[in-house]
């Protein structure tokens, strides 16, 4: 006969011993078992114990006033943190601070992969993500202060490349939270927005011989849970804790949302449109970046507002959103229940989801900035004397195709106005973010610049791109003056050529037609020659070929372009995001058989879909083409280089019709 494991969450928490290793769930201010930490800070009131706890968490789980892990603030009950984020628990952050207790702050994906590595068996993980930041034991190695000396990330070399190794911390004691348990206690996640890394959790909890406690907020009969509603098999749980409403809302400023639940789908045409200010002018030119039938990763803060464009321009339905929390599709939720989404498609662990992410599979993403210095670099983690901590920062703006950083050019206290298109500074704000050196690395500028990646940084009043000599100024809102209202309130001279204009429509109270900017990218926009290299590169980036007539058009401004070259030329083509009709890919191919013939020197291709690369693979062959066809931009790039086609002809072009 089962055992019922349904007990008080008294009774659960005084399994707890002195010294355990104890992980917790939850993200931001969702999914967080209250009840739980609420019956351990009591219990250590009460009694001085359990004492000396190591607390291992991925992303901040608390209100930042004392809910959540901010409960565990009492001095004796934490004697280290390993944690992603630490402003979410002020207190424990200070104590931190004040060196009261050991801590590291590590990304928020290595952590949720290191559960499933403690779950295996395994000593740790290998990973990049954090290599040239504050992470790297060269910069000091995830370490939050100066107490703290034992090494849990090492710098390897593996097959002549850097790598990081994270040493994994097994762990005694889980904290999970789900819907509904039996009194097997099977657990199933029906109303909540999202199932992080619960799975995980307990079962590197359960195979370390430590204990699961899940919190839930019903118990139904033995049966009645589907097999495949159960996220959590009762096979890992120790203990089932019935938690009352209050300790058990989906996040602190909501009971429940069935839409975020994911159990109905709710219109959004009707949502609230955000005021035109400073912070949506940031969201509408971040918004510009948005790949077409791309997808992407939307951080907290000013990032949080592109979700609310991308829906008021009806773009959505165009590019998938994401977040680290493992919510896929839909529209983005902001505030207490960031993380969420209304009408997603799927929600998936967030192991897995850092999985992809951390394997490439964003192609943007627009995260917030704190400081960013002279050469890119973009600190997130400590600033302003307070550990904030990386959350999922750095695995996700170090592996995104593209990364875009946005927030107000300054803070505290700064007041903006648009008028007649324009923007004016009524208060400059106290603090400024652009200064020679930032306090911490979160984001590498250098590391990006390594890898190619391409950064600019968005605020209210200009826009900077990353470039080998360092941040260069490239747009100017309206209104602004770069001598008044920008140089003299950063830290350093940003390289200065020829800035441009920001869009004009970014400061109007009406639709931008964002959709029609991004669905029809000019095709002459999309090609561009380098004299010196004679290389021809074609952005095909999210362009549909639906009828034969698109590839007419394409065949004649690319012939145009060979043309104006003068010679034959080698040729770079990005088909990422590019679709094309079934009944095309013949067509497509006589048309590149005929610019081969006429026009080109050698042509390399790029494209991360798998399935599109076959698709050309095979109708090029056909033809007698050789097909090029690689994954990554780098490696296009590297096969001219190093094949040494890179060079100029000498003949001139054929002048084909």
């Amino acid at each position: 006969m089962k055992k019922n494991k349904v007990i008080t969450a008294g009774e659960a928490i005084a399994l707890i011993r002195h010294n355990d290793v104890v992980t917790t769930t939850g993200f931001v201010q969702s999914c967080i078992p209250e009840a739980l930490h609420a019956a351990l800070e009591k219990r250590f009131v009460d009694t001085g114990a359990p004492r000396d706890l190591t607390l291992i968490m991925t992303a901040g789980a608390g209100d930042s006033k004392g809910l959540g892990t901010g409960r565990l603030h009492h001095e004796g009950l934490l004697k280290r943190v390993i944690a992603a984020n630490f402003g979410r628990m002020p207190k424990v952050a200070k104590a931190a601070q004040e060196d009261k207790i050991l801590g590291y702050n590590l990304p928020q994906g290595v952590i949720s992969q290191l559960y499933r590595a403690c779950a295996a068996g395994q000593p740790g993980l290998f990973s990049k993500v954090g290599l040239h930041t504050y992470v790297d034991p060269r910069h000091g190695g995830a370490r939050v202060n100066t107490v703290t000396q034992d090494e849990i990330v090492k710098l390897v070399e593996v097959d002549g490349e850097e790598w990081l190794f994270y040493t994994a911390t097994k762990i005694d004691v889980a904290f999970i939270r789900g819907t509904s348990a039996d009194p097997s206690g099977n657990i199933s996640f029906e109303k909540e927005a999202l199932t992080l890394d619960c799975l995980a959790q307990a079962m590197a909890a359960r195979n370390n011989g430590g204990i699961v406690i899940a919190q839930v907020e019903r118990i139904v009969d033995d049966g009645f849970l589907l097999p495949k509603d159960v996220r959590v098999p009762g096979i890992l749980v120790d203990c089932v804790v019935l938690a009352e409403p209050e300790m058990h809302r989906m996040n602190y400023g909501v009971q429940h949302d069935a839409a975020l639940a994911g159990q109905i789908r709710v219109p959004v045409s009707g949502m609230k449109k955000m005021p035109l200010d400073a912070r949506k002018v940031i969201a509408r030119r971040a918004a510009f970046e948005l790949p077409p039938n791309g997808v992407v990763n939307l951080g907290v803060g000013a990032p949080e507002g592109i979700s609310a464009v991308a829906n008021e321009e009806k773009v959505t339905p165009y590019i998938t959103l994401t977040t680290e929390a493992g919510a896929v599709g839909g529209v983005l939720a902001s505030g207490s229940s960031f993380g969420a989404a209304t009408n997603a498609d799927c929600v998936i662990d967030q192991n897995q989801m850092f999985d992809f992410y951390d394997g490439g599979g964003l192609d943007m993403t627009c995260l917030g900035l704190a400081e960013c210095d002279q050469h890119g670099n973009v600190n997130t983690s400590m600033f302003g004397g307070r550990l904030n901590g990386c959350g999922g920062f750095i695995n996700i703006s170090q592996n995104a195709r593209s990364v875009v950083f946005a927030g107000t050019f300054t803070v505290g206290g700064l007041e903006t106005v648009i008028e007649d298109g324009k923007l004016r500074i009524v208060t400059e704000g106290r603090s400024q973010k652009f200064l020679p050196q930032v306090e911490q690395i979160t984001f590498s500028g250098h590391y990006a610049q390594m890898r190619s990646q391409p950064v600019i940084y968005v605020t209210e009043r200009c826009v900077f791109q990353l470039t080998d000599e360092g941040l260069e100024l490239i747009e100017v809102a309206p209104g602004i003056d770069i001598e008044r209202d920008i140089l003299p309130h950063m830290g350093f001279r940003p390289i200065i050529k020829q800035p441009m204009p920001m869009d004009a429509r970014l400061f109007r109270d009406e639709p931008m037609e964002l959709l029609a900017d991004l669905l029809n990218l000019n095709l002459p926009e999309r090609v561009s020659y380098d004299t010196e290299r004679n290389i021809l590169f074609v952005n095909l980036e999210g362009w549909h070929a639906r009828a034969k007539s698109d590839l007419d058009d394409l065949r004649m401004v690319l012939v145009g372009a060979c043309k104006k070259a003068g010679q034959r030329v080698n040729t770079v083509v990005n088909h990422d995001g590019f679709r094309i009709n079934e009944n095309l890919y013949d067509d497509y191919a006589h048309m590149i058989q005929y610019l081969q013939a006429n026009y080109y020197l050698t042509t390399t291709r790029y494209a991360t879909s798998a399935f599109l690369r076959l698709k050309m693979e095979e109708a090029l062959n056909r033809r007698g083409l050789a097909p090029h066809v690689f994954e990554r931009k780098e490696d296009a790039h590297a096969f001219l280089e190093g094949a040494g086609k890179v060079r100029r002809a000498s003949t001139a072009i054929a002048s084909a019709a």
